[in-house]
């Protein structure tokens, strides 16, 4: 149950980030609550997948997911490059995500 706690924290950290660039560009109450609900499951989720993971581990995964996925809505939904060494270095740090998981259990 640790590892679907802390693949919810990295969805809800996606979503918190996406909230992040809808703000900046709408300036609305709901992408501000939408970002905030975000963000605080995505704690929430963490610190329930750190009751057993080691922090190191939890922090990192969590953090690839987060980082990963951002970029990823950021070209779907944002326009964003989908240069080939971009999308190379977001599978690299899904892949150590993965290998981290492999190797704590």
């Amino acid at each position: 149950m640790n590892w679907t706690f802390l693949i919810l924290a990295g969805i809800f950290e996606m979503v918190g980030v996406l909230m992040i660039n809808k703000l900046n560009k709408d300036r609305d109450l709901k992408a501000f609550s939408l970002m905030a609900g975000g963000f605080g499951l995505s704690f929430v989720f963490l610190t329930l997948a750190m009751d057993t993971l080691p922090m190191g581990t939890a922090y990192a995964v969590w953090t690839g997911i987060g980082a990963s996925g951002g970029a990823i809505l950021g070209m779907i939904f944002y326009g964003e490059s989908k240069n080939w060494l971009r999308v190379l270095c977001i599978a690299l740090v899904l892949g150590s995500a993965v290998g981290l998981k492999l190797v704590s259990g």
